[in-house]
């Protein structure tokens, strides 16, 4: 099932990039993966799928992708109901693309310029075409010194900025990241969250998902929260400041508020702050209230 939280709403179809609606899905031995679950992600929004290790977020990507198909419910991409034949699935992967959470399933080519252009050659795009899209792709994810290099000479995170630059390469409205951090360290992980900014000031709209709870609390608008196959779906700071919820799912609220609240102060009425700088910044202000004094006379 999946519960609205709060105020939250969704988009309505004009302004709707993908969703689910209805969708159960399972697997052989796991036949109830999702139960009933509806999800919108709005054009432009930054929407993270959250929750626990087997929870069932990667088989929730999976679905928006076209590459699982429900046993109940429907994919809606691009206004329509996805067909899964392979027509319906050509078309609707040129919309939306998966990148897995290990680069190795996704990368085979001899060289960074050669994988990135293996989807766009198979479109049957000219050679001209293919060549400017994995140019503009190896410039958005910073990887043009290494577009020659042999693929298993990459670090780990230049490997998932490489399939995440085969993906853009398509050209896709909407992007699907599997814990696009897991495994990177803190140079790796903003690597990554700019490599994301500069997708989106691309025009597409990107979907990951992760356990990180403080990395979607600094970056997304909405959270679609999986606990044990239903789905919350809601602004991020409803979802996130619910310890119930956030507890059942289980994982911690963020850092932040952690803090906050056991200093005694309601973030919300503070701004939500998200970031270290942020939280140091709304702090010092109240210590300097604080330090005023009653006023004089």
């Amino acid at each position: 099932m999946t519960h609205r939280l709060g105020s939250w709403t969704p988009p309505d179809d004009s302004v709707t990039a993908l969703a689910l609606r209805g969708v159960h899905a399972g697997y052989p031995g796991t036949p109830s993966v999702l139960d009933c679950v509806s999800v919108t992600i709005g054009i432009g929004r930054r929407t993270a799928i959250l929750g626990a290790n087997g929870s069932g977020k990667t088989t929730l990507l999976r679905v928006l992708s076209g590459a699982h198909q429900p046993k109940e419910g429907s994919v809606v991409s691009g206004g329509a109901v996805l067909r899964h034949s392979r027509r319906g699935l050509t078309e609707h992967r040129q919309r939306v693309q998966l990148v897995t959470q290990d680069p190795d399933d996704q990368l085979f080519s001899a060289d960074v310029r050669a994988d990135i252009g293996y989807g766009p050659t198979n479109l049957g795009l000219s050679q001209a075409e293919v060549d400017a899209r994995v140019d503009e792709a190896l410039a958005v994810l910073s990887l043009t010194q290494l577009a020659d290099r042999p693929v298993h000479r990459l670090s780990f995170g230049q490997r998932k900025r490489v399939a995440v630059a085969g993906a853009l390469a398509m050209h896709p409205e909407v992007l699907l990241l599997d814990e696009p951090t897991a495994g990177l360290d803190p140079a790796g992980v903003e690597e990554m969250l700019a490599a994301v900014a500069a997708l989106e000031a691309h025009g597409t709209t990107v979907v990951l998902s992760t356990h990180d709870v403080d990395l979607a609390w600094r970056w997304a608008h909405e959270v679609a929260l999986v606990v044990d196959g239903v789905v919350h779906q809601g602004d991020v700071e409803d979802a996130l400041s619910d310890l119930g919820l956030v507890e059942s799912a289980r994982l911690r609220p963020p850092w932040s508020l952690e803090l906050l609240a056991r200093l005694g102060h309601d973030p919300a009425s503070l701004g939500w702050p998200r970031t270290p700088e942020q939280v140091a910044s709304v702090l010092r202000a109240r210590s300097a209230v604080g330090c005023q004094g009653p006023p004089s006379a």
